[in-house]
């Protein structure tokens, strides 16, 4: 039994701060929340019991002893009432006041006067009025007069002292009795003016007017009462030592307890961003701040609801500052926009040039692949003492600034010859092709072998070739005294060189085309033997070049037949009507040159734009 009494008495205590089941919440239309109840053992307490009683028009309402309850506000923790209002009337029989003066007294009770939302308010001609506690004569004692000589005084809405007079009530107060004061000679005042009144009156709601004073309206407009407010809280204790108590009110998770502002005590609120009944179980619900008025987001912004809170987020661009709640340009979001953008663009741009370089890369590795460089690599690694060089298209756009038009030193037929300077300083002659046909781009790297291994002092010396490029590029040695040509028909025929020399240079001419037919291995035939391509050295010694339409001597005679190239005038006969190029064709050509050696002409006469006839046809 003992423990079945323990267990009962934690029970009770585990449920005092919840709502009685089946009590009754409503007294007429005035609402009854917890913590306060209709009957014995329906509030949290005894004191927060209220009565529901009938009226003589049999209608229901609340009392708090004999005050009525007009509301109750449970956030607030005040209870609205309608107080009795104290008279002081001229009794018209015997010519003398009569008093009929109140007390209230709520030392018990959980209530105290509200200093913050009632007013002692004194109503009267030459009337002095004053609360006190009839049983603490030492404590807080307050007063209020109010005089009038006549109603043309009087001015609606004005409690300064004309009629009507208001005064502040302590903290804490809880009883106070009235008490009117006669100190003024009132024997005309009661002709306009038949009753004073006092009471503690709710602030809000009180408004003078005039007609106060001549008639009995302000004491008949609530039947001898007026509303006033009274604090309430739960118990005498601190929050903080109210919390360690068995007794604690504030058991909802999302509830909090605030110390009393009026006395001791303490009260339960629901926390921020819930609203509700903080003093039964599940009481405080989540405030759906976006339906409220006025919205709290700023406007261009969206409210979203959070469990306890609201989120207010703005549109793309901007950002909200909770300082101002206004929705402002997000500049760190434009700037990081920006940058991230710049950053894209960037990202995009080298990704680009990266893939164009190796687009370049591979376009240079067919052309490599394709003009025999793979095999042009094999056979150097083989021949180690080989002097022979495979330039990148860099390197020969450094060399001759681009291939600038200042750079040129002449033109032919198969492609346009530019100086360059290394970068070991030593000049070059570098010769880009017009075109080769598909023969010669298979056997091409075959070719600058043999033909950079022909190493003879009439034959201008093959430096290098550059394969990465559509049409081949060849690196020779720069002859600097230019052309056979230029020495006996061009810009250098004003020279007065002895006829012996020029067979000098036509014999050295002769040795280096022998040593083509004969020695190289495979035989080379030049297939444009002209005094143009026949340069002279800064000795003025004879150097066979420009092998645009050479080839190697063919193994069998299918291979003779080639596309007919050269130079008109200096091309065989046989040639031109066979298309089969033989070492005697380039034996023709060179007679051609001595030809135009013994007798100073050019070996072509135009007639027209389309004909030309060569003067040594007959050879």
């Amino acid at each position: 039994m003992l423990l079945i009494g323990v267990a009962i008495m934690l029970y009770l205590a585990s449920i005092s701060a919840q709502a009685v089941p089946g009590c009754q919440t409503h007294c007429g239309d005035v609402e009854i929340p917890y913590p306060f109840g209709i009957g014995t053992g329906c509030g949290i307490e005894e004191s927060f019991e209220i009565s529901c009683n009938k009226t003589p028009s049999g209608t229901e309402r609340p009392f708090i002893v004999d005050v009525e309850v007009l509301n109750i506000s449970v956030s607030r923790g005040k209870t609205r009432v309608l107080n009795h209002v104290s008279t002081y009337c001229n009794d018209t029989n015997t010519r003398r006041m009569k008093r009929d003066q109140w007390w209230l007294d709520f030392s018990r009770w959980p209530y105290r006067f509200s200093n913050h939302d009632n007013n002692l308010v004194v109503i009267g001609c030459n009337t002095l009025a004053y609360i006190y506690n009839k049983y603490n004569r030492t404590g807080y004692t307050t007063a209020c007069a109010s005089v009038c000589e006549s109603p043309s005084a009087l001015t609606n809405g004005s409690c300064l002292g004309v009629g009507c007079c208001q005064n502040a009530i302590p903290k804490g107060l809880r009883r106070y009795d009235v008490y009117f004061y006669q100190v003024y000679d009132d024997s005309d005042s009661w002709r306009f003016s038949p009753c004073s009144y006092a009471a503690l009156v709710e602030r809000e709601s009180f408004s003078f007017s005039s007609d106060y004073i001549t008639t009995k309206r302000f004491n008949e407009t609530y039947q001898g009462r007026q509303p006033m407010v009274l604090d309430w809280a739960i118990g005498n204790a601190t929050c903080e030592l109210a919390r360690n108590m068995s007794s604690y009110a504030c058991r909802h998770r999302n509830s909090e307890c605030v110390d009393s502002t009026n006395g001791p005590g303490y009260l339960c609120n629901c926390s921020s961003g819930y609203e509700g009944n903080p003093y039964v179980p599940d009481g405080c619900k989540d405030v759906d701040e976006c339906k409220q008025k006025p919205n709290p987001c700023p406007e261009g912004a969206v409210c979203h609801n959070t469990v306890g809170g609201h989120r207010c987020s703005c549109r793309p661009g901007r950002k909200l500052n909770n300082e101002t709640n206004t929705c402002n340009p997000d500049i760190n979001l434009i700037i990081g926009i920006c940058i991230s953008c710049i950053v894209l663009v960037i990202i995009i741009f080298y990704t680009r040039v990266i893939f164009e370089r190796r687009k370049l890369t591979n376009v240079k590795k067919r052309y490599f692949q394709r003009h025999g460089g793979l095999l042009l690599f094999e056979k150097m690694k083989s021949d180690q003492g080989l002097a022979f060089a495979v330039f990148t298209e860099a390197e020969l756009e450094q060399a001759t600034n681009k291939f600038d038009k200042s750079q040129i030193l002449g033109h032919g037929g198969h492609g346009t010859v530019y100086k360059g300077i290394m970068k070991d300083n030593i000049s070059v002659a570098i010769k880009r092709c017009i075109l080769i046909d598909d023969r010669h781009k298979k056997e091409f790297g075959k070719e600058m072998l043999i033909l950079s291994q022909i190493n003879h002092k009439n034959i201008v010396k093959l430096i290098g070739c550059c394969l990465e490029v559509e049409v081949p590029v060849l690196v020779y040695e720069f002859i600097p005294n230019g052309t056979l040509f230029d020495l006996v028909h061009g810009k250098n025929r004003t020279l007065h060189i002895p006829f012996s020399s020029l067979l000098r240079i036509v014999n050295e001419a002769a040795d280096g085309l022998a040593f083509l037919h004969s020695y190289a291995n495979p035989p080379i035939i030049h297939g444009d033997v002209k005094t143009s391509n026949i340069l002279l050295d800064e000795n003025h010694m004879a150097k066979v070049s420009d092998f645009g339409a050479s080839i190697l001597a063919p193994s069998d005679e299918a291979q003779f037949v080639t596309m007919v190239q050269g130079t008109c005038g200096y091309l065989d006969p046989e040639y031109m009507q066979t298309c089969q190029l033989t070492d005697k064709s380039d034996v023709y050509s060179f007679g051609v040159v001595i030809l135009e050696i013994l007798t100073g002409q050019m070996p072509l006469k135009l007639e027209s734009n389309e004909a030309c006839h060569q003067i040594f046809y007959w050879l």
